[in-house]
């Protein structure tokens, strides 16, 4: 065969192949102009609580947008605190109102065994340097009185590797839009490819159909939080693809019952940091519906403690019965009731509200869209 027909015959293949995946793409864009959000109907009356964005990157490291673009994109969101966290930014920018939205700094240390973010420091960080040990990264972020995090944890790509640390770290990335796009990568027809249909018909629907958590996170949140309490976060881990608002608009971190923000913006972002490290936030899947109203009853809500033989029970957003479900896992069992929980053993439980959204060509899936941090469980009083 001449090689002039075999690049024709290579050319024509490839042609076909591009126009399968447009079209399979095309599917997906037709469902997502369907797609109908939020799942749950808002409460118009209901008093909102603060609500931000965990671990955002830009123009200062590896992000697409500046600052300013940033604070644009959150404040169209509906967000009130944006939380930076450029890469091995050691020195980072005070906090700030930038249009209206807090911005408060942090950073994420790119160490030998993974990521860590770190915000809330009171004092300079002291010998931090890209590629250091993870250990040596969490002890410089715990002497600058600052908060740490494990960034995506178990991350296929670049999970956390230095289990001393990971026992000493104050708070777990959960839930990960940035794992959540890796997982994705791996699965390019069944997964990425919709998703990228579908941010053409509805941007947020396309950033939901990425959300496809796996067991793996919650079991090692478990697993950790036997060791000590720890505050459990939704990471946006956003760039600006997809955009920064498309993600904002997505999910959130909710500081229930925190008041408003002073006008100062350190004492404002002190605010932020204690509502975070608290424990008593929520990670929220904001397209489905707000979260206000939703509680977590029975425990020390302060500690976040119970013991095994207690109740717990879940008090969820008015208007929001029919469609959601109680997802229990750890110590605990869901009750035939639907909504209480038995706690039997010691360890540690995670209870979560899931509801039923938009799947991805024209039906439902369950996803998660309320995620406290977990329980500690207690021997028997």
């Amino acid at each position: 065969m001449k090689p002039s027909v075999l690049a024709g015959k290579l050319l024509r293949a490839l042609l076909g192949l591009v126009l399968v995946l447009l079209g399979w793409a095309g599917f997906f864009t037709l469902a997502a102009s369907y797609a109908e959000y939020p799942v749950v109907p808002p409460q118009p009356d209901a008093p909102r609580w603060l609500r931000g964005a965990f671990h955002v990157h830009t123009t200062r490291s590896d992000g697409r947008g500046t600052v300013e673009e940033v604070a644009a994109a959150a404040k169209a969101a509906g967000l009130r605190f944006v939380v930076l966290t450029d890469h091995n930014d050691f020195v980072p920018p005070e906090p700030a109102f930038v249009d209206g939205v807090l911005m408060v700094p942090g950073v994420e240390l790119s160490t030998a065994h993974g990521h860590l973010v770190a915000f809330g420091m009171q004092r300079p960080l002291e010998g931090v340097r890209p590629w250091m040990d993870g250990g040596e990264a969490e002890a410089a972020v715990e002497k600058a009185g600052g908060v740490s995090v494990l960034a995506h944890p178990v991350q296929q790509r670049n999970p956390w590797r230095h289990e001393e640390a990971a026992r000493r770290a104050d708070g777990f990335e959960l839930y990960s839009a940035d794992t959540f796009f890796r997982d994705a990568l791996r699965h390019p027809f069944s997964r990425l490819l919709p998703a990228v249909g579908a941010l053409f018909g509805n941007p947020v629907h396309g950033v939901m159909m990425l959300v496809e958590p796996g067991p793996e996170p919650v079991a090692r949140l478990l697993e950790l939080e036997r060791e000590k309490p720890r505050v459990a976060l939704c990471s946006h881990d956003a760039h600006g693809l997809p955009r920064y608002e498309d993600v904002f608009r997505s999910m959130a971190m909710y500081l229930p019952d925190s008041g408003e923000l002073p006008g100062d913006a350190r004492a404002a972002a002190a605010q932020v940091v204690k509502g975070l490290a608290s424990g008593r936030a929520l990670c929220a899947f904001q397209a489905l519906g707000e979260p206000e109203g939703f509680a977590l009853e029975g425990l020390d809500a302060e500690r976040r403690e119970a013991h095994v033989g207690d109740v717990l029970t879940v008090r969820l957003p008015p208007h929001a019965e029919d469609q959601v479900r109680v997802e229990v896992r750890g110590a605990g069992r869901l009750r035939p009731d639907g909504r209480t929980v038995e706690l039997v053993e010691e360890g540690a439980v995670q209870v979560e509200a899931w509801v039923r959204a938009p799947g991805g060509f024209f039906g439902t899936q369950w996803r998660p869209w309320i995620a406290p941090s977990p329980v500690r469980v207690l021997p028997r009083r």
